[in-house]
C-alpha cells in the first residue's frame, strides 16, 4: 500500500495498515510549514469560537508554547472526530466534531448559531493552504462572521528519481491512498506514471472523496474507488 500523506500522519497510517496485515510504503509528497506567529496574533483578537478542518492545527498547537493556555476553554468546531480528539489532546476542553468536510463543519456552526444566537465576535478559522472553499463560502452565505487565518501551508517534497522508482516500481504497489486533490495531482505527475502508465494498469486508486477522484486522469479513471465518507476509516474500508 502506497501512502502519500505528510508525516507524521503517514507513519500513523502505516501502523494501522501493518496491524491489518498490509505492507505500507511511505512516499510523503508534501510537508506542513506552520505559521505560529500568525496563530498567536489571531488568538489575541476577539473570537467567538475556533474552527479547524485538519488535525495539522493540533500539531501546530503542540509546539506553540504555554502562552495559549488561557484560550484552551474556547469552543472548537472540528472536521471529523479524529481532528476533534486531536484538539482535545492538546488541551482544548470544548471540541466538537462535525461531518467529514468543510461544508459539514459550516452546517454544524450554523445549527449552533440558530440555537445560541449570532456570535458577538467572528469565528476564528485556522486554515491551511491550499484549501477548499466550501467552508468559507457556506458561512459567508449564512451571514455568520468569521476570520480566516492561514496557519500552515503545504510545501511539495521532491525525491531523487531512484527513490521514486523504488517506491513505485519495486514492486508496483497494489493500491495507493489518495487523501487530497493536491496529493493526487502530485502523484500523477511523478515520472513513472507519466512515462510508463501501463505498469500501473492494475493499481487500485483509493480516493477519500469525489473531489479527489476528479483529479484522476481519464486513462486511470476506471481504477478509482471512492470512500463512502471523507475520513480515513472509510478510505481504509475500501481495502
Amino acid at each position: 500500500m502506497l501512502v502519500l500523506r505528510p508525516e507524521p500522519a503517514a507513519a500513523c497510517t502505516a501502523r494501522t495498515l501493518s496491524a491489518r496485515g498490509h505492507d505500507a510504503v511511505l512516499l510523503p509528497l508534501s510537508k506542513a510549514e506552520h505559521d505560529i506567529e500568525a496563530v498567536r496574533k489571531a488568538l489575541a483578537t476577539p473570537h467567538a469560537a475556533i474552527a479547524v478542518t485538519s488535525a495539522e492545527i493540533a500539531r501546530l498547537f503542540s509546539t506553540i508554547g504555554t502562552d495559549v493556555a488561557p484560550r484552551l476553554s474556547t469552543r472548537v468546531f472540528a472536521v471529523g472526530q479524529a481532528t476533534a480528539d486531536a484538539m482535545k489532546a492538546v488541551g482544548f476542553h470544548d471540541a466538537h466534531a462535525a461531518g467529514g468536510d468543510g461544508e459539514a463543519l459550516a452546517e454544524s456552526i450554523i445549527a449552533h448559531v440558530r440555537v445560541s444566537g449570532a456570535p458577538e465576535s467572528p469565528i476564528l478559522y485556522l486554515a491551511g493552504k491550499p484549501r477548499a472553499s466550501g467552508f468559507e463560502n457556506r458561512l459567508r452565505a449564512a451571514g455568520i462572521p468569521f476570520r480566516t487565518v492561514e496557519s500552515y501551508r503545504m510545501v511539495a517534497l521532491t525525491y531523487p528519481p531512484a527513490a521514486v522508482a523504488s517506491a513505485l516500481l519495486e514492486p508496483v504497489p497494489d493500491a495507493v491512498l489518495l487523501y487530497s486533490p493536491e496529493s493526487a495531482r502530485a502523484f500523477f505527475g511523478l515520472a513513472p506514471l507519466l512515462e510508463m502508465p501501463d505498469r500501473f494498469a492494475a493499481l487500485r486508486l483509493l480516493c477519500m472523496s469525489p473531489n479527489v477522484a476528479a483529479i484522476v486522469p481519464e486513462r486511470f479513471a476506471a481504477q478509482a474507488e471512492i470512500a463512502t465518507a471523507p475520513d480515513e476509516a472509510s478510505l481504509l474500508a475500501l481495502l
